[in-house]
């Protein structure tokens, strides 16, 4: 029975994981190790290797296409994940590195051996000299043995990734040599013996008899092919080998009557035995496909990206369909107790949402009269116990401790023992509040009020109550961070409508081209958007949180004003009407929240629909983080879902009711926390002290 580190890498990868971003998310955990590689191979300290939607190699700078990644693990091979991404990104550079078939040289006389006089002296590039001494099929066979030498000769520093190599070609031998004609057996076996994936006795042992003797006179020549010092003298024994061929008649000889189509027909046929051999089994890298590919992938490179300049070592191409695959690959992964898992593009919300922002303070301000929500004084009497809270562990002493501030006062005054305070164990609680809020665009559609009007108010009523509970939380000094979160596509911190709607179109378009049925996966992901983080200042957060209150309050001016101004307003359009997935955000969310490392911990989520996953999935995830130490609160708009999914829930039908149970549902929670930690002690106790100093202040 084989180990499970041995097992077919189909076997080990379900299909989600061979999807291109998580692919692309293993490459990019090895990029600095292949960077550096590359640079070496090169002899070039600046050398930029980046991820494109087409393979590219120029001075400077290099470009892999994920998809080559991609097929790669789609094999059957006995290699485990982490391997193939190493192995095949190194398979990549080195191609991409050392395929340079520039160099012209005259025709060499012995690859003329039935032409007497005297051969043009003017020097040729490579692949040209070949298809005049070979044709097609000379092409081919030289393409195979420049990928087998180049790898023999340059992964010699990665002796592991060879073996990985070695596994992956191997497994796919049985199969390809089952499939390929003579002369497709042959080019394979000269493939795989230049390369020392297997020796020429072990190949000869699967193949046909004529291949096996041709096999036998190609010895020396395949250990020539091997030690050849570079493409010119590669391209002398891939003829000779294809010389070896045409003796035993593993090549169709031309007849004297031939056409000149017939001819063409002839050395096309020659040629495609030759890659459906070899190219069953290698790795196909673009630069040494076909003549074509090794142009297209040398001379692509558009003036755009090449005056752009460097952005890092590892770095998308410009093309959108990367772009989108490359931070899709980057977001986190987020695991269930389920076990299921996702991934999460995490952002800040777009900041051109602050443009808005005087209309969204005026709107703000008639929204709470309207639905009689407070603007000041919101911690009410909270207030006296968090100031007494703050006040908590400070001890005055003479005994050891910091110098007092105040010690010039008390010298002065003859108090030398009063010098000196220390601070006694730390028994001040902190506190840390995440407010997580629907952003899909069901939040902005029309909904029942009293007296049979409908008006877009659950996005407004949320907004507000995050806009109401950050008031709160600023008050009482607890750490905070509001988000929203939505399925659709990801907008970017400095996108306005215009660069959203673009970016939304290209990118689109590009995946279903390269990704076919994988683009609406890829396209619509599960968005965390940060409108406040726990390391922001609420003063630098409010203008934009403002802005987000008039986007959803009137929804159509907003829209309006997008279609006037597109290149000036924020993404509006990034509210698409799509099905969220509640849990993967809930559970994200309480990470960041545990990550503050605060005695009291309260999630409050807002959803107005059903998850995308399931109930019992999301009442998995809650009452993981409530087992966490998270007290969370689920908060549903005319809809039931939460009392099924969290502990603590309550459905609100009207504005008033959300934003009233966002803000008293967090009271009670700190209430409650405060009491817990016998709050109501030393709340007394600093009650107690206040009375006695007014009685004698009264009483004298």
């Amino acid at each position: 029975m084989r180990n499970r580190d041995e097992a077919l890498l189909s076997e080990i990868l379900p299909p989600e994981e061979r999807a291109v971003e998580a692919v692309v998310a293993r490459y990019l955990r090895v990029a600095p190790a292949v960077t550096r590689f590359a640079r070496s191979l090169a002899g070039d300290d600046g050398l930029r290797v980046r991820l494109g939607s087409r393979t590219q190699a120029e001075p400077g700078e290099i470009v892999m296409d994920p998809g080559i990644f991609q097929a790669a693990y789609a094999r059957r091979a006995p290699v485990t994940p982490s391997e193939v991404a190493l192995a095949s990104a190194l398979h990549e550079v080195v191609h991409l590195v050392a395929t340079d078939l520039e160099e012209r040289r005259a025709l060499p006389a012995e690859w003329f051996p039935e032409i007497d006089e005297p051969l043009p002296e003017d020097p040729v590039p490579l692949l040209d000299a070949l298809d005049r001494a070979g044709g097609p099929a000379a092409e081919a066979m030289f393409l195979a043995v420049e990928d087998a030498r180049q790898e023999a000769q340059n992964l010699g520093v990665y002796p592991g990734a060879r073996s990985v190599l070695g596994d992956m070609y191997r497994a796919a031998v049985p199969a390809a040599m089952g499939k390929a004609r003579p002369l497709g057996q042959f080019a394979l076996c000269c493939f795989l013996a230049v390369g020392g994936y297997q020796d020429v006795d072990a190949l000869q042992s699967s193949t046909q008899p004529t291949v096996t003797a041709a096999l036998e006179d190609a010895r020396s020549l395949i250990d020539e092919a091997r030690r050849a010092a570079g493409p010119w003298e590669a391209a002398s024994a891939a003829l000779a080998l294809l010389a070896v061929a045409r003796y035993h008649g593993l090549l169709t000889e031309a007849s004297t009557t031939e056409t000149h189509s017939e001819t063409e027909a002839r050395q096309d046929d020659e040629r495609e035995k030759i890659d459906e051999g070899v190219d069953a089994v290698r790795m196909i890298t673009p630069i040494l496909r076909d003549a074509e590919s090794y142009d297209a992938t040398k001379r692509t490179a558009t003036a755009a990206e090449a005056e752009r300049g460097a952005r890092g070592d590892v770095d998308h191409a410009g093309d959108p369909a990367t772009d989108q695959i490359l931070r899709v690959s980057e977001g986190p992964d987020v695991y269930l107790p389920t076990g299921q898992s996702g991934r999460l593009i995490v952002s800040p919300i777009p900041e051109r949402f602050a443009r808005f922002a005087a209309d969204g303070r005026t709107a703000i301000a008639e929204a709470a009269r309207r639905w009689q929500v407070g603007q000041r004084h919101i911690s009410g009497e909270l207030y006296p116990l968090f100031v007494a809270n703050q006040r908590r562990g400070l001890r005055s002493g003479y005994d050891a401790g910091d110098l007092s501030p105040y010690s010039a006062l008390f010298l002065g005054a003859g108090l030398f023992e009063r010098m000196f305070e220390r601070r006694s164990l730390p028994t001040r609680r902190a506190y840390a509040v995440s407010l997580l809020v629907d952003g899909s665009a069901s939040m902005l559609q029309p909904r029942a009020l009293p007296g049979g009007v409908k008006a877009p108010w659950a996005m407004a009523a949320a907004t507000l109550g995050a806009w109401t509970l950050a008031l709160l939380c600023d008050e009482l000094q607890v750490e905070f961070e509001v988000a929203l979160f939505n399925r659709a596509f990801a907008s970017r911190v400095d996108d306005t409508e215009r660069s959203y709607v673009d970016r939304l179109n290209g990118t689109r378009g590009a995946l279903r081209r390269s990704q076919g049925g994988a683009a609406d996966r890829l396209t619509r992901t599960v968005n965390h958007y940060l409108v406040k983080s726990f390391d922001q200042r609420w003063v630098s957060a409010e203008p934009t949180l403002a802005g987000l209150f008039w986007t959803a309050a009137k929804p159509a001016e907003a829209a309006t004003s997008a279609r006037r101004n597109p290149e000036a307003s924020p993404p509006v359009a990034m509210f698409e009407k799509a099905a969220n997935v509640d849990e993967l955000n809930v559970s994200h969310a309480a990470e960041r929240l545990g990550r503050r490392h605060t005695q009291v911990r309260l999630l409050v989520v807002l959803a107005d629909g059903m998850t995308r996953g399931s109930v019992e999935t999301l009442a998995a995830a809650v009452d993981a983080v409530e087992h966490s130490g998270t007290t969370v609160l689920g908060i549903g708009i005319g809809d039931a879902t939460v009392e099924a999914a969290y502990s603590r829930s309550q459905v609100c039908a009207r504005p008033e009711e959300l934003t009233r149970a966002m803000i008293e549902g967090v009271r009670s929670a700190l209430r409650k926390s405060i009491a817990l930690s016998g709050g109501d002690t030393w709340w007394a106790h600093e009650g107690l002290l206040y009375d006695e100093s007014v009685r004698r202040k009264v009483h004298g």
